[in-house]
């Protein structure tokens, strides 16, 4: 009988695998529970190669038996044993696939990262020794292997990761591989069983294989992104939903997706919420989409994967096309993730538009809730610029408050005399709607989609033109007034011509121009923006945000037609040195900024209005 002495052989590592094992034990990891992904991920790879094997070859150990991975852990011991029923490797594979280093240079590149300081935990898979992360909580492993043909031996290998490893063959009835250890004492707490669970959970809960700890079965969620629309429920994907992203409501649309492509190929299943549970403007810090790779999670929250527009989209994407352990910075530069992208985008846009054009209830729900975000793109996705444009929704003066229109649906309701598409912002409709400059527009019906959500004026002004229509403010000074009357013949007015000569130098130094009106119908006065200068609710929006604006002078314009214009220009005729002349000048402009919201001092105006009733009750 031979000793089993004589049957142990030991291997000595090579030098450069001494030190990157060193480099990897004691110095990468920084997340040692990333050894339990990269053990289940290895032995979810063997039972993929025995399944494809059983239906190709004969001659094989176990050949009808289920496909899993077990896990036992025991807290008292603080013993660990996971165990495949997958394909098991010849003493060769197990001295190659654990015994040495995918390709030469990766000690010097570890070395170099853990110089610069960086996280290069995440690439340790990439280089084929994942397997090493084990003794970032063990001091010795054992693995116990046998090859899936029925004439293979089974071997033992045991490693305290530093200077050698020894190989034994053993009796070992089943195929497949049984890796155990014990936890070192800082390492201990992963020991518990529901430790070990939360884990897999968050790793490899979709893993293609059943994972029992304990003898209860782990992952019992499917990988409903795997399987075609036709073959999935409502109600399949709305517990989905709600697993991965811990909501409670159900989701307001789903979108799966499977591309096949030369340069990328992935599955995903996206969401959009119901609602959003946390303020998109204010803050990031929410989930976005899970990464995956052959359904082992690598990335939890992956926000390079859609801009920041989209960033509202939760889910899950599946690509075979990068390396299990991929680090932040490879994400970021991965020209792989960026087709994903650019694809993902795409697809989601046209999502977006069939819900625009045939669930438009749906859709509205959607843009009320993450319009704020979306609408962004505009000026940040240039390649989707014109798709995103189509997508806008505003309120207008033709609709009922709440109901939203579109820039097409708005073209196709203008007057036939009608050279350009109207907007007007300010904070709130209410507000919008006592805004004097709408006055000729009311008068005549002519539509004026009004931008209430602050978000607003940093896109649609950056919109010169839609259908080679251009898109105006009606407070710009310039705004084409030719649609009515325009009351044409004020201008020729000598008298009000005068009194404006007077409106002028009593407000020199507050506006840039004072003007006879054309668009006031009912009010006397309003304030327009120059050629130059800055929407107001723009001006407004970034002093809220801390930046040093110059206030931009108005332009005030004036209806001659109102009765206290009139009134002034028969004081101005009997008395043009009259000193309530300049008050209520000054009275006007100051009720113009009032409306506005941006009248400086109210106790000022205040006093002066009590000073001009005093004046107008003395006879």
């Amino acid at each position: 009988m031979t000793d089993k002495k004589d049957t142990i052989q030991t291997f000595e590592y090579k030098a450069e695998m001494k030190r990157l094992l060193h480099l990897i034990i004691h110095s990468l990891y920084t997340h040692p529970e990333v050894f339990l992904r990269e053990l289940i991920s290895n032995a979810s790879d063997a039972l993929k190669k025995v399944r494809y094997q059983q239906l190709t070859e004969e001659g094989m150990i176990d050949k009808e038996k289920d496909l899993e991975i077990r896990i036992e852990v025991d807290e008292t011991t603080q013993t660990f044993s996971i165990e495949d029923n997958g394909i098991g490797m010849t003493q060769e594979e197990l001295i190659h696939n654990i015994g040495t280093v995918a390709r030469s240079g990766t000690l010097e590149f570890l070395q170099k990262m853990k110089e610069e300081g960086k996280d290069t935990a995440d690439f340790i898979g990439q280089f084929g020794v994942g397997f090493y992360s084990v003794f970032m909580v063990t001091e010795q492993v054992t693995v116990e292997t046998r090859h899936a043909h029925k004439e293979a031996q089974g071997l033992r290998w045991v490693s305290g990761g530093e200077g050698n490893y020894s190989v034994e063959p053993i009796d070992k009835p089943g195929r497949g591989t049984k890796i155990t250890f014990q936890f070192k004492e800082e390492a201990k707490e992963f020991a518990g069983e529901s430790r070990i669970q939360e884990t897999i959970r968050k790793y490899s809960n979709f893993a293609d294989f059943p994972i029992f700890v304990n003898k209860v079965k782990v992952n019992t969620v499917e990988a409903l992104w795997r399987k075609s629309e036709h073959e999935i429920t409502p109600e399949e994907v709305n517990e989905f939903y709600k697993f991965i992203t811990n909501d409670y409501e159900d989701p307001l649309g789903h979108l799966s997706l499977s591309i096949e492509g030369a340069e990328a190929s992935y599955k995903a299943l996206v969401f959009i919420p119901a609602k959003a549970p946390f303020d998109l403007m204010r803050t990031r810090e929410h989930k976005t989409i899970q990464l995956y790779t052959n359904k082992i999670m690598i990335v939890d929250d992956c926000k390079e994967l859609l801009p920041e527009y989209l960033q509202f989209i939760r889910g899950v994407v599946d690509t075979a096309d990068l390396p299990l352990n991929v680090s932040r910075e490879m994400v970021q530069s991965s020209p792989v993730l960026g087709k994903i992208k650019s694809g993902m985008t795409t697809k989601i846009i046209q999502w977006l538009q069939r819900l625009a054009n045939k669930e438009t209830e749906k859709y509205l729900l959607f843009y009320k809730t993450f319009g704020p975000v979306f609408k962004t793109g505009v000026n940040t996705d240039f390649a989707n610029r014109e798709k995103l444009i189509e997508l806008l929704r505003f309120e207008s003066s033709a609709l009922k408050v709440g109901e939203l229109t579109s820039f097409k649906e708005y073209g196709g309701r203008m007057k036939e005399k009608q050279k350009e598409i109207y907007y007007l912002t300010g904070d709130t409709r209410e507000h919008v709607e006592r805004n004097p400059n709408l006055e000729y527009f009311k008068k005549h019906a002519i539509e004026v989609l009004f931008l209430i959500d602050p978000v607003d004026v940093f896109v649609v002004p950056s919109i010169r033109e839609y259908d080679k229509k251009p898109v105006r403010a009606i407070d710009q000074g310039d705004v084409d007034l030719e649609m009515g009357d325009g009351n044409k013949d004020k201008s020729d007015d000598s008298l009000s011509k005068s009194l404006i000569g007077l409106f002028k130098e009593t407000l020199k130094d507050q506006v840039e121009d004072v003007k006879i009106s054309r668009r006031l119908v009912d009010s006397a006065v309003t304030l327009v923006i120059g050629a130059q200068g800055m929407d107001r609710q723009m001006e407004r929006m970034m002093k809220m945000m801390g930046q040093d604006v110059p206030a931009s002078k108005r332009i005030l314009e004036v209806n001659v037609d109102h009765p206290v214009i009139r009134n002034l220009a028969r004081k101005y005729i009997l008395n043009p040195s009259d000193m309530l002349l300049k008050k209520c000048i000054t009275q006007l402009y100051e009720s113009a900024q009032l409306m506005d919201g941006e009248l400086a001092s109210r106790s000022d105006y205040v006093k002066r209005m009590m000073e001009i009733m005093e004046e107008a009750t003395k006879s």
